[in-house]
């Protein structure tokens, strides 16, 4: 009669060491993950990154969710701007890099320790040239008393908190919502994805509200910037867990980073 021995069983903790990718397959976790936008702060979110120090990755094209930096120490998350603050503030990623603009507009609870030198524009109120009643260079006062829509042209000089809901196209209805309310004007809010300066030309709206940086497209469309609500640039975002957790990585990344804010 032969006898059987029986397997030793695996606790659970041995079950799960053995199912985590090891380094010898090219899997090794990074200690960060930072998110940055995709588009026009790309390109200046990578340079300042490398300028100050860090690894970045090296195929910014490639179709991986998660890039590795060149030396394997930091990972990056490419997302769309909006999606940052979201992606920090839910501790999906450490670190990110966004505009001051969008943190404002999202709203998201995360630390910002750092504006960056970069990203530069200004959101602001624009409308159709003919119609928006005052001139870039008129003072604040003047400015909110005398926008009028172009919907309102029959009631020439009545100052825009008297008109009945002019209508907004915008990238950022909180923001703007917030604009408007603030000056007594029952705003209607109409959210847009993107090209807002297709709402006067198209009679979709009296006004917009949308981020300037040169002004040309404005011009190119007929339209002229009345009122500016926010100065904004680029800024670095933490999440509030990891700037505790990871203090010493992440300090010493802004710690860099100022070098280059000086």
């Amino acid at each position: 009669m032969t006898s059987t021995v029986a397997a030793p069983r695996r606790r659970p903790a041995e079950i799960i060491e053995q199912s985590q990718p090891s380094a010898a397959n090219g899997q090794t976790k990074q200690s960060l993950l930072f998110a940055l936008p995709k588009g026009r702060l790309a390109q200046d979110s990578l340079s300042f990154l490398e300028q100050s120090g860090l690894s970045i990755p090296t195929d910014t094209e490639s179709r991986k969710l998660i890039l590795p930096a060149a030396d394997g120490s930091i990972g990056f998350v490419m997302a769309k701007p909006r999606d940052v603050p979201t992606y920090v503030e839910h501790g999906a990623a450490d670190l990110g890099i966004c505009g001051l603009d969008v943190v404002r507009e999202t709203d998201r609870a995360v630390y910002e320790p750092l504006l960056l030198p970069f990203g530069h524009c200004r959101l602001s109120v624009a409308g159709p040239a003919g119609a928006a009643g005052v001139t870039p260079a008129e003072s604040v006062e003047a400015a909110d008393l005398a926008l009028k829509p172009a919907s309102s042209a029959h009631m020439p000089g009545t100052p825009l908190r008297y008109m009945s809901q002019p209508r907004i196209a915008t990238e950022y209805p909180r923001l703007t919502r917030r604009f408007f309310a603030e000056r007594g004007v029952n705003a209607e809010i109409i959210a847009l994805g993107g090209s807002v300066e297709l709402g006067p030309i198209l009679g979709l709206a009296d006004l917009i509200v949308d981020v300037v940086q040169t002004g040309t497209t404005l011009r190119m469309n007929g339209l002229v910037e009345i009122r500016t609500i926010l100065e904004s640039q680029a800024v670095l975002v933490v999440n509030r867990a990891s700037y505790q957790l990871k203090a010493a990585e992440i300090n010493r990344i802004i710690k860099r980073m100022r070098l280059l804010t000086t």
